[in-house]
């Protein structure tokens, strides 16, 4: 009765069905490709994370803050950071729910092997790609991240530089 008609339409619905979580993030960098565009991998503790900013999402009406995080070498594969350095890294939160943008998120105390590209002005960096920032080799003390300017969630303890 309607399959002829209907036919056109429910293969649109199915397509973009499917098409939805392609739209959803890029494809992940081989750790081949993240290495080679990285200008830092290395094993790091997360010391502190600080809320720096906090903005409104334009579409969405969701509080988005931005961080920087202190983290301090453990191991270095590439780049000039030796064990002991502390290195600086920064983020924006994105809207939840979003299709296609993504942050890196680092939580204090947590050990683990990230990639990561110096931003401009060579002071701070930024995660290489979504997936730079590998399984944590040590959990993290807390998820919980401040959502105030100049609030700092910071490890219990700094532990001796190694």
């Amino acid at each position: 009765m309607f399959s002829v008609t209907m036919r056109p339409v429910l293969s649109l619905i199915v397509l973009c069905t499917l098409a939805l979580p392609a739209l959803a993030l890029p494809a992940p960098m081989s750790e081949d490709e993240l290495a080679e565009k990285s200008d830092l991998v290395a094993l790091v503790r997360v010391l502190s994370v600080t809320c720096t900013s906090v903005s409104k999402d334009p579409k969405t009406g969701q509080i988005l803050p931005g961080y920087l995080a202190k983290l301090q070498v453990l191991e270095t594969k590439k780049g000039d950071a030796k064990r002991g350095d502390d290195v600086l890294v920064t983020w924006r939160t994105v809207p939840k729910g979003a299709l296609g943008p993504w942050a890196v998120a680092y939580y204090p105390g947590e050990e683990v092997w990230t990639h990561l590209t110096k931003r401009s002005g060579g002071v701070t960096y930024a995660s290489t790609w979504w997936n730079a920032k590998g399984e944590p080799v040590k959990e993290p003390e807390t998820e919980d991240l401040p959502v105030q300017i100049g609030y700092t969630s910071g490890m219990r303890g700094r532990p001796a530089t190694p």
